[in-house]
Formats: structure tokens, sequence, C-alpha cells
């Protein structure tokens, strides 16, 4: 969850903070030559460049936004036995994945967390949550390292990053038009644009932004099957399922799970509707289930 959530939110600051600057600066406007209509073709273009860049520098600056949001504290040289076996473990399922060795470290976190991020798979960083670290048993860790390793090695934040700059160019995209739209049919603005059409761009943008992220929740939520695959193969089947089965005893306890982690689809129940929509995550019992399921 916090690869993709951290993703997101730096990616939206990016692309408001972008459209903000770049109306004061009087750029994107886009209007023909008579300056009543816009330039449809040319617009498309700005918002695909500007669109995939702010998706780039949002994946290029996730593995420093993770250690300075989480704080997390890298394991250089291990301190005890469990850091050791953990950098060890690491390092093997890395190997036996075909990647580049990640950084590894812990986060103070009561909750059990695992997640990995960067733009890089053999330069990638891979945390784990000192709640974890105390109430998960070894072969439920190797099994959730597995999982987050195969995230790295599937490529996920890049092909996360890929699809988050097709949209930010729709949403750029659309975002104009309807801001277009206000201040020639609403505010009545015939020539130029007005203040109208930038004030509604950006609450536009936002809007659609946050819809529009039910795309890459939908993505990562296919994703988090295929990685738990890998986290048994990596790990063992039978250790994945238990460190799902640990998880999901944790969220039926008062605030042993934070409402953050139910909202986003660390539960073991369904949900339906629009909360579906913004899972990040499928329900536990579905995960469970298909482990379970999966050939040998």
């Amino acid at each position: 969850m916090k690869r993709v959530v951290l993703f997101l939110g730096t990616n939206l600051a990016i692309i408001v903070v972008a459209s903000i600057t770049l109306n004061l600066l009087g750029v994107g406007s886009f209007l023909d030559e008579t300056g009543t209509n816009l330039n449809l073709q040319a617009l498309l273009i700005f918002c695909f460049i500007f669109g995939m860049a702010g998706s780039g520098i949002s994946l290029l600056l996730s593995k420093k936004i993770a250690k300075w949001t989480m704080k997390i504290q890298l394991i250089d040289k291990p301190r005890n036995s469990s850091e050791e076996w953990l950098v060890r473990t690491v390092e093997r399922q890395a190997k036996e994945a075909g990647i580049g060795m990640p950084e590894v470290g812990i986060f103070e976190a009561q909750q059990a967390n695992a997640f990995a991020t960067g733009a890089n798979r053999n330069k990638a960083l891979v945390a784990v949550s000192s709640g974890m670290m105390n109430r998960f048993d070894r072969d439920e860790i190797e099994a959730v390292l597995g999982h987050e390793v195969g995230h790295v090695a599937n490529g996920d934040m890049i092909t996360l990053a890929l699809i988050q700059g097709v949209v930010n160019t729709f949403v750029m995209f659309l975002a104009r038009i309807i801001g277009f739209v206000v201040d020639r049919v609403v505010l009545k603005n015939e020539r130029g644009l007005g203040i109208g059409y930038f004030l509604t761009t950006i609450v536009a943008e936002i809007v659609l932004a946050i819809l529009a992220s039910t795309i890459v929740f939908w993505f990562s939520r296919r994703r988090e099957f295929v990685a738990d695959r890998d986290g048994a193969r990596l790990g063992s089947r039978q250790g994945m399922i238990r460190a799902l089965q640990r998880l999901k005893a944790e969220t039926q306890v008062p605030n042993q799970l934070p409402e953050s982690m139910r909202a986003f689809g660390i539960t073991g129940g369904k949900r339906s509707g629009l909360k579906a929509l913004f899972m990040t995550h499928p329900p536990l019992d579905d995960r469970i289930a298909a482990l379970q399921n999966m050939s040998d």
C-alpha cells in the first residue's frame, strides 16, 4: 500500500504545482489564432509531455520520499542477528529473482507492514515495519519479503508510472477542456481565457486525478496476486498464507490496524461500490484463497 499511496500523492502534488506554475507564467492556454477556440492537438501534446514528466519525476523521487516520510533506518551494518537475517534473506531472494541487491531498512510502526519502491529494479528499497519484525515468524517474514522483491523484479513501479503518465495526460487534457467550457458558457468570456478558466482547471485536475486513481488501484490489485505467488516461490507458500492469515487476524483487533490501511483494502472482507474501486489491495480472503488453489 505504502509504495502506491506515496507515489500517487507525489504525482498529484507535482501535477497541481506544475499546472499552477504554468498558469501563472501564462503557459498552457493553447488557443488558436483567433483566440476563441482551443487548439486540441497542441493541447494534447502538451498534456502528454507534462503528464509523463510528472509521473517520471514521482517515480524518480519515490525512494527518497519513502525514506523521508517513513523515517526508514537503513541497515548498512546489521546490529543484531535479526537484522543480519533480514539482509541475507533479501540478498538471496534478489539474486534468485535476477535483480540487484536492494537497500534494506526497518521503520517504526506498530502495524505489520512492508513495501518496496524505487525507479530502478537494480537499486530498489525494501522496508519492513518493526511491528512485523516483532510479531511475525521468520517463515512469514521471508514470504512477505519475497512478495516485495517480486514487485521489484516484475517492474511494477515502472509499469505503474507509465500507466499514471497516460492517466495524467487525459486528466490534464480534460481539466483544461472543462475550464474552457466554464469560461465560455458559464462566465461568457468570448476571447482569451479568464480567471474562471484557471481556477476551474485546477479544481477539475484534482477531482479528475482522484477519480482516475481508480485505474492505478485496479492495476495494483491485480499485481498483488502475482506478488503473492512470488512470495510463495521466493519464500514458501505456507509462509505466505500464514502471513496473510496473521494480517487478517490483526484486522479484527481494535486499533491494531489503522483505518488508513483498512480504507485501502488491507482487510479480510470484500467491499462494494466506490470503496472497492479505491482499494489498493484485494481482500485478504481472496489472496489467501488464490494461494491455496495455486498449483505446485
